[in-house]
């Protein structure tokens, strides 16, 4: 069984930097993982994400050039460093690993391609 938490979120000013954490336990060599976020009133968004030896790596158009993911398996850790940011990345941030290693490509930003999910982290930004 994997497990994942969370850790990194807070408030924010427009402009500024946030690094979230993603502490995994349990077997995740095999594991998809990303990044995905939810504001209220909208449904998930797959944010960006990674494949299983980390050479692989796509992001959601929103974030690209301000997010930079990255995965460090002898840890179980899973970051997102996210630059430049802007009020509409106000969501709750939620990490994800998948059951099965197969990388979709872009289609890995798809939250039916994963099975376990973390609590998640609220991230707010101001203006």
């Amino acid at each position: 069984q994997v497990r994942l938490v969370e850790s990194g979120g807070g408030s924010v000013q427009a402009g500024g930097s946030l690094r979230l954490s993603c502490e995994a336990s349990g077997y995740i060599y095999s594991s998809v993982m990303g990044w995905f976020r939810q504001a209220p009133g909208k449904e998930r968004e797959g944010v960006a994400c990674t494949s299983v030896n980390g050479l692989h790596t796509t992001y959601a158009d929103s974030v690209k050039g301000r997010f930079t993911l990255s995965r460090d398996n002898s840890k179980k850790m899973l970051y997102l460093e996210m630059s430049n940011v802007k009020p509409e990345d106000t969501a709750i941030y939620y990490c994800a690993a998948s059951a099965v290693g197969t990388w979709y490509g872009r289609r890995s930003l798809e939250s039916d391609k994963y099975d376990y999910w973390g609590q998640g982290t609220q991230v707010t930004v101001s203006s």
